[in-house]
């Protein structure tokens, strides 16, 4: 085997094409060595080629040729290789890696004609014609780094820039790293990765220094020589700086440049040191110490957003819907914070492929299993146990992430300030798993499978339990440079069931189930640096089943019913842009039509017109069949906001859209309880629709230490779905005659700052919002407060949240968490009256009072262990005290009536200091 000249014999050899008879042979290769078939091409011909044996190493050639010239059929063995080859007037063949030799200038090298002959190039005219020219810095700043070879130069390929793409990833445990800013060094040209790690560059021909940057990831600057289109792959490293951050932060001047308003970013691993209930670290916990994210109490299920419903978020895990996201009462959440990757949560401008919902996004990721090696994380706490393990199923390809979490005491209920708590019983369990496999450059599947179940026993007779089900499989395809797509399908299911068994002759089993199955296409379009489209199109096919009750035994009174099944087809079609108009303003443009069908087997019962819906003004009752179309709603919705730079590091935002939503609750409590049902939009109730508008304005001081955020924003809701008094929603087979449909609205400012670097670091956030609901109607059974506005059940004007953190030493921290709100407004008695012996209590208009307002103080004392590289496991420990004031904050308020006296009595879920040692290790 020959080896490469000297460059100097090299070049020496290199002379002019001179016109002669070019040879042709006949040769066949059946998966050779590229080696074998170059042997067999010079035992054939005169020809003698030189390369470097490592080049053609693992390539493996196939190819028929009859009476074919030589160049052709190097052309076609090497057509999928970074192979490039040169031919010289004395037959011999030098072979190269992704560049071309030029032993002639292009014939518009020198521009027009009457360019003056002599005129000698520019050393820039020679640059731009390719990698044969390429500079070397004079100073040396770029010497010594790592050159990267991308594509293969075609000589007849006049582009003179190129797409380069890939992921980046961490190297330590193989997880993509989102939000990694992306720049070329010298030139106003740079990026940033996607959730999935991915990126895509449009480069000039030649040298590029590409520079990365991000929050706990090593700095890195790599040479990439770009001959064509291709891919590369960065894996990065972690920073020990990553040890000092906290706090809840995205990438490098994410608040300020993004164009969306209402926009939060949230990292599991950076929310470890907040002191929570019991010491689960919670990722939904977290988030409601920022702006604009509240619940209706302590231990309450369910999410305030800006003023709307607890049904009225749709909270995603990798793209399945989860419906009851709550454990214990509320006290947890149903989502393991130890396989969670990130949550992105839209409360303003929803992005145009979600939809569905009318306050907010909650958008969840697993993070990918490990491809390198076995890992986990595990954590041991006084109440919950938690494990999630990682390991590589095809090593570099494929990986599998399980977890697990449990509770194993019911000592907590115990403890609690209430007298039927005290005899509780309560468990709950969930399970995830992950795959992630990249086929491919092209071709990446995740298959995700969750289940949580609860059961609890609030009375010695009595057992409830509810589950949470949903599967979902993504498969990510690169089309091209500039265009890529993804499939998802999904499944998900809530069901619960109550159990009752008394010394009564009323014993019996109740169930309720809903379920859904969408399928979307996603598509995303790079045009140029200026347009960036997402289009796409889904479906979703609700099945929801009101709920059955059967006797547990032959003895039991109860008679069996069964509420007949509701279905529903809900599908969109959506588009966005987002257009750089210029430097400072940038647009983000989306249009959805949505469209939903109520479908048969079904009965509806039909009202008179004008009369008010009740048994006396029943019409009749219309079948339709299975599938039949009963009802069909639908309408465009607006994805409006705009960024205006007024510096840098100062921009103002703004924002409109509007949605729909087929899907509603059926609920008279405060809160989200385990026994709410859900209700589809059908021939007599409506689907629920709002429009917001939004304005911000967000800034950065001192290099991204600080950040500041002013938003506001007013939102409109119509045919919200609320309750008569004194309505049975469970198991009521005429369910809009005891539900009525009204107005909302809510407005409110947000305020946010927060420090992101130093040993004292946090945020400071204070929301005041208002919320408010209207049901009026000409009949006064269906009017309530007299048609008037009045506050909904979640109205908390002011809210106050304190999140710090103080870092002693690398391995020493201490945190606060100071929580302060408004009361919540609560219907209370206002007198009572005699009517035919008996006593009835008279009540106020509805929400007219409110209970005591909330605070709270939480303090931790977080310690690490070392950080050796080389270590088993890497150990955290916290001691936290939730409530260290004791103070006695309010649940509820309730009244009962005792020996003819009215008596108020306060429901609180912790009313004295809890402490708890939790202890974490990952390795």
């Amino acid at each position: 085997m020959k080896k490469v000249f000297a460059v100097a014999m090299f070049l020496t050899s290199m002379q002019f094409v001179t016109a002669q008879e070019i040879p042709r042979i006949s040769v066949s290769f059946t998966n050779v060595d590229v080696s074998e078939a170059l042997h067999e091409i010079e035992s054939k011909t005169d020809y003698k080629f030189y390369y470097l044996e490592s080049w053609l190493e693992g390539i493996k050639v196939t190819g028929t040729f009859q009476n074919e010239q030589v160049s052709l059929i190097l052309d076609d063995l090497f057509k999928d290789t970074i192979l490039n080859f040169y031919i010289s007037d004395d037959d011999q063949v030098f072979l190269l890696q992704n560049n071309q030799i030029y032993d002639s200038l292009p014939d518009d090298f020198f521009g027009k004609e009457e360019q003056v002959a002599d005129d000698e190039p520019s050393y820039d005219d020679l640059q731009d014609y390719g990698p044969l020219f390429v500079n070397s810095d004079e100073n040396g700043a770029n010497r010594g780094l790592q050159v990267v070879k991308i594509g293969k130069e075609n000589r007849n390929n006049r582009r003179r820039t190129f797409t380069l793409n890939g992921k980046v990833v961490n190297t330590r445990n193989g997880q993509p790293i989102p939000d990694l800013a992306i720049i070329v060094q010298g030139k106003d040209i740079g990026t940033s990765t996607n959730a999935n790690g991915n990126y895509s560059l449009e480069l000039p021909i030649g040298e590029n220094i590409i520079q990365t940057r991000g929050l706990g990831i090593q700095d890195s600057r790599t040479k990439v020589v770009l001959y064509n289109d291709g891919t590369y792959n960065f894996q990065l490293n972690e920073s020990v700086e990553a040890l000092d951050e906290v706090v809840v932060q995205g990438n490098l001047d994410r608040n300020v440049e993004t164009a969306l308003t209402g926009v939060t970013l949230i990292e599991v691993e950076k929310i470890k040191n907040i002191p929570l209930v019991l010491g689960e670290r919670d990722i939904l916990k977290a988030a409601i110490t920022l702006p604009g994210i509240t619940t209706a109490g302590e231990g309450a299920a369910g999410y305030n957003v800006r003023g709307g419903r607890t049904d009225q978020n749709l909270i995603l895990l990798d793209n399945g819907v989860i419906y009851n996201p709550a454990h214990f009462f509320g006290i947890f959440s149903a989502i393991n914070p130890f396989s969670t990757g990130s949550a992105e949560i839209y409360k303003g401008n929803v992005p145009a492929e979600f939809g569905g919902r009318l306050s907010s996004v909650f958008d969840i990721a697993t993070k990918d299993g490990n491809t390198e090696k076995f890992s986990g994380e595990a954590s041991i706490g006084p109440v919950t146990s938690n494990i999630v393990l990682e390991t590589p199923v095809v090593k570099d390809k494929s990986a599998l992430l399980v977890g697990g979490r449990a509770t194993y005491s019911d000592w907590i209920l115990k403890a609690l300030d209430d007298e039927q708590l005290n005899n509780s019983t309560a468990s709950f369990f969930d399970v995830v798993a992950k795959y992630n496999h990249t086929i491919n450059d092209k071709n990446e599947i995740k298959a995700t499978g969750y289940f949580s179940r609860d059961e609890f026993s609030i009375t010695s007779d009595s057992i409830f339990d509810y589950s949470n089900r949903l599967v979902s499989l993504k498969w990510d395809h690169k089309f091209s440079e500039k265009t890529t797509g993804s499939l998802i399908l999904s499944n998900s299911e809530y069901k619960f069931g109550i159990e009752f068994d008394g010394e009564s002759n009323d014993d019996f089993d109740l169930g309720y189930k809903n379920s859904e199955t969408e399928v979307k296409i996603k598509m995303k379009y790079l045009h140029s640096d200026k347009h960036k489209f997402d289009y796409g199109i889904s479906s979703k096919l609700y099945v929801v089943n009101p709920g059955d009750i059967v006797p547990l035994s032959g003895a039991s009174d109860v008679s069996p019913l069964t509420i007949p099944e509701e279905r529903g087809l809900e599908s969109a079609v959506f588009l966005s842009d987002s257009y750089e108009v210029n430097d400072k303003l940038l647009i983000d443009l989306g249009l959805r039509y949505s469209f939903y069908a109520a479908l048969g087997a079904s009965q509806q019962r039909i009202y008179q017109d004008n009369a008010p819906r009740n048994n006396g003004t029943l019409v009749e009752t219309q079948d339709f069949d299975k599938n039949e179309v009963i009802e069909t709603y639908g309408g465009p919705e607006l994805r409006l906001s705009a960024r205006y730079f007024l510096a840098p590091d100062f921009s103002v935002k703004a924002s409109l859209n509007n949605a729909y939503q087929y899907i509603h609750t059926l609920s008279n409590n405060t809160t989200v309880s385990p026994t709410d049902t859900w209700k589809l939009s059908d021939l007599n109730i409506e689907p629920q629709e709002a429009y917001q508008a939004s304005l911000g304005l967000y800034k950065n001081f001192e290099g991204n230490t600080y950040e500041l955020s002013l938003e506001g924003y007013y939102k409109q809701q119509k045919n919200l779905l609320d309750y008569k008094v004194g309505a049975q929603l469970l198991l009521n087979e005429a369910i809009e005659t005891e539900v009525l449909q009204g107005d909302g609205k809510a407005y409110g400012v947000e305020f946010l700052i927060k420090k992101n670097e130093g040993k004292l670091n946090g945020w400071l956030g204070y929301t005041y919002s208002r919320s408010f609901v209207k049901l009026d109607s000409e009949f006064n059974e269906e009017r309530v407060n007299n048609g008037e506005f009045f506050p909904s059940n979640y109205d908390k004007p002011h809210d106050i949240s304190l999140v710090a953190n103080y870092k002693f030493t690398r391995r020493f921290s201490a945190s606060a968490n100071f929580v302060y709100q408004t009361g919540r407004p609560v219907t209370f008695p206002i007198g009572s009256f005699a009517f035919n012996n008996s006593e009835f209590v008279f009540y106020s208009d509805r929400n007219k009072f409110r209970i005591p307002d909330y605070y709270r103080l939480d303090l931790s004392f977080n310690m690490e262990g070392n950080h050796k590289i080389k270590k088993f496991a890497h150990s955290f420990w916290s001691f936290s005290i939730y409530n260290v004031l004791g103070r006695n904050n309010p649940y509820s308020v309730f009244f009962v009536t005792q020996d003819g006296d009215i008596k108020a009595y306060q429901s609180s879920i912790f009313s004295i200091p809890v402490p708890t040692i939790t202890y974490n290790f990952k390795f």
